[in-house]
């Protein structure tokens, strides 16, 4: 039987890179968004410059599940090149459109599913006779034709086109006429609408569509943030480029004209990092974005920035790896490179952001943590969150807010004889004071040390001060622990003999995943980790249960390691659940999961088997 659903649906469009299908299927997304529908897109492309294949999926969610779900119930296919796998994915009972003017033969479909062609290169060659507009507008016209299958209010695309080409309204009116090309034909030739349909509804409310890039670029100029450094990384690049253009609104001096802010595209991502160190070292509130091949050049001068205490943000977009890896996949695996970068003992302080408006949130906060804690500090991002657009709370910020400059020893205190040890613990919480260069001429001179040194700064290499040191630096990570942001605990309506740990990109296909295991019966516990190290409630809410299933995407269970590792837990009773294939974990695989496990009764690990 055709799948019959309103407002709750998978359509995945498959194209090939550099079409132009792009603009076209984000529109289809945003078109269902203004009918007051929550959509949750996923851009799936290549790492070239063009011509492989390249996915476009739209969840359209009126309960708001905006984690990936899992099959496809209506495949655009567009590209030869993935036609078996693409119709392959469609779900018993689906739909599947394509460009029905070259003929195929009844062995390429599928007979559970509901195929509709359209002649849409046919359309195409008898209107246009450029070959750009013909690829171009073949995209709007299966929007067009989209619209009529499934009962979308054609006006409110007319509207989003008028927006979108406002600055070229040339281009308004051929865009329009594709785009009643399709719908026309579709009306007039094809069976309107589908089993699928989006009925007009009020569930978006003041919520924004926002990449979490570019959310995190906002935070960190609302942080205070006045130098970028930064080298060219999928899929961080976006990030820098954001706060380009967010400086440019937001820190250009009204009078003057003058920037307000320093963006250097370095050579390299170990020239960036230094001249994020450098800014930091110089008073100013500095940061980096890259991916997980950036942090493995930065490491020497990580420990650098962790042993001096130089107040410095590092934005990790991570990717998969390891070494060139995946560039245009999602993963959650560079928590273990971030924690111990750098050789010797090194623990460093990282955020975990869920959606753009904690990718906003946390990055502003990072600089204040980096300049209390006077150390590296890294917000972790994933492709999943950075280069998708997600419908996020609006970004909130308090004018009232002042930056957390730390423990900063001013000119006056100086010269009034206070006693100046650059790494000196006068409060008892492992941070000491420091001064900004050119502070007093003859006290206090900001003198920085990566080698080891006593309280004052000055050489050593005996064995009693480098251990007063070192153990100064983990007292520091342990007044960290009540600074990052907290763990979010959700409890069952009943006591539960097992919980969940998760944290980042994962939340949205866990909180989905949590609902339908409820529907099954099964209590459970949630707990989202959102700050390393971790805050004293990770560790009771592991020890209050009989086991906990740890949900991440990547092979080595890294969260898992951490925590096992920092809270000395007991890891026959720390389960992992693991993906790490590439593409966003979905709700499906995290219940089926964690339900065979329940049901076997079997503590074993958990793991994604890919093919």
């Amino acid at each position: 039987m055709p799948i019959e659903s309103v407002n709750d649906f998978v359509v995945r469009f498959a194209n090939v890179n550099g079409s132009g299908s792009a603009s076209a299927n984000e529109l289809f997304a945003r078109s269902v968004l203004r009918m007051g529908v929550p959509v949750s897109p996923r851009n799936i492309f290549p790492s070239n410059i063009q011509g492989l294949p390249t996915w476009y999926e739209v969840r359209v969610t009126e309960a708001d599940h905006l984690g990936a779900r899992g099959g496809v119930d209506l495949m655009v296919a567009m590209n030869p090149q993935t036609w078996d796998k693409d119709v392959a994915s469609i779900e018993p009972g689906g739909y599947l459109f394509y460009d029905s003017t070259k003929p195929m033969p009844p062995s390429r479909f599928r007979a559970d599913i509901t195929v509709i062609g359209m002649p849409l290169t046919e359309i195409c060659n008898r209107e246009y006779s450029d070959p750009r507009q013909r690829q171009l507008f073949k995209n709007i016209i299966y929007v067009g034709a989209l619209s009529a299958l499934l009962n979308m209010d054609v006006n409110e695309i007319e509207k989003l086109i008028g927006e979108q080409f406002k600055s070229k309204e040339k281009l308004i009116a051929p865009n329009i006429h594709a785009l009643h090309l399709g719908r026309d034909f579709a009306l007039q030739n094809l069976k309107c609408p589908i089993g699928l349909q989006v009925r007009r509804a009020d569930k978006v409310g003041d919520r924004i569509f926002i990449e979490g890039n570019s959310a995190s670029a906002l935070g960190a100029v609302y942080g205070g943030a006045t130098v970028c450094a930064w080298y060219p990384i999928t899929p961080s690049s976006s990030l820098a480029e954001a706060f380009s253009r967010h400086c440019a609104r937001l820190r250009v001096d009204p009078e003057t004209k003058e920037n307000r802010f320093a963006i250097v595209q370095a050579e390299d991502e170990i020239a960036a990092v230094g001249m994020v160190i450098g800014a930091g070292w110089n008073g100013a509130r500095a940061f980096t974005a890259t991916s997980g091949p950036g942090i493995s050049l930065m490491q020497e001068f990580l420990g650098l920035a962790y042993f001096a205490e130089i107040p410095s943000v590092i934005i990790d977009v991570q990717r998969g790896g390891p070494s060139t890896g995946m560039p245009t996949r999602t993963q959650q695996s560079d928590l273990l490179l971030c924690a111990y970068a750098s050789h010797g003992d090194t623990k460093h302080v990282m955020l975990f952001p869920e959606d753009p408006a904690e990718a906003f949130d946390f990055t502003a906060l990072s600089f204040d943590l980096a300049e209390r804690l006077q150390t590296p500090i890294f917000v972790m991002l994933d492709l999943d969150i950075g280069m998708n657009h997600r419908l996020s709370r609006p970004l909130a910020w308090d004018d009232a807010r002042r930056y957390d400059r730390g423990k900063v020893m001013t000119a006056a205190e100086l010269e009034a004889g206070k006693d100046f040890g650059r790494y000196l613990d006068v409060d008892n919480d492992g941070i000491p004071f420091r001064t900004y260069p050119g502070t007093h001429p003859t006290r206090g001179s900001f003198f920085t040390r990566g080698t080891s040194r006593d309280r004052y700064a000055r050489y050593t290499e005996e064995g009693g001060p480098y251990v007063d040191n070192m153990q100064r630096l983990l007292k520091k990570f342990e007044t960290a622990k009540g600074l990052v942001p907290r763990p979010v605990r959700r409890n069952a309506d009943k006591p539960g003999r097992f919980g969940i740990i998760y944290y980042g990109s994962t939340s949205p296909a866990m909180d989905e995943a949590h609902d339908m295991l409820i529907a099954q019966g099964i209590a459970l516990d949630l707990l989202r980790v959102r700050g390393f190290p971790f805050h004293h409630d990770v560790a009771e809410f592991a020890g209050a249960h009989d086991a906990v299933f740890v949900v991440e995407q990547n092979r080595d269970a890294q969260l898992r390691t951490l925590l096992v590792n920092e809270l000395n837990l007991d890891p026959a009773k720390i389960l992992p659940v693991l993906q790490f294939d590439g593409t966003p974990i979905t709700a499906r695989f995290i219940a089926r999961a964690i339900g065979d496990h329940l049901d076997s009764r079997k503590v074993v690990p958990l793991h994604k088997v890919v093919s």
